[in-house]
C-alpha cells in the first residue's frame, strides 16, 4: 500500500491511496485542529497521514470519505483524537 499527500494550500490535501483499489480523498485541516492534536510539534501532511493510517486499520481504503474536514473522523471513532494524540508523542520520542 502507497499513500500519497499533496499540500493543495495550507488547509486543504489531496490524498491518494493505492491498495488493491486506488481512491482519492480531498481533506481540509484548519490551524486550529492542527494545533489541537499536534501542539505543533508535527506538521499537518504528518498528521493526515497518521489519520489516514489510523482510518486504514479500521477499513478499507474504498470505505474513506472522498472529501472532509479531518475532525469529522472523531464522530465515526471516538478514541481518534487520543490514539493520535499518542501516536504524536511516541513518534516525538
Amino acid at each position: 500500500m502507497r499513500i500519497d499527500i499533496v499540500e493543495i494550500n495550507h488547509n486543504l490535501f489531496d490524498v491518494n491511496i493505492v491498495d488493491k483499489v486506488e481512491t482519492f480523498h480531498r481533506i481540509e485541516l484548519d490551524n486550529d485542529y492542527h494545533q489541537k492534536l499536534s501542539k505543533g510539534k508535527i506538521q499537518k501532511k504528518e498528521l493526515i497521514l497518521f489519520s489516514i493510517e489510523f482510518l486504514l486499520l479500521r477499513e478499507p481504503n474504498t470505505a474513506i470519505l472522498s472529501s472532509f474536514k479531518l475532525q469529522l473522523i472523531n464522530t465515526y471513532f471516538p478514541e481518534y483524537e487520543n490514539e493520535i494524540i499518542i501516536k504524536i508523542e511516541e513518534s516525538q520520542k
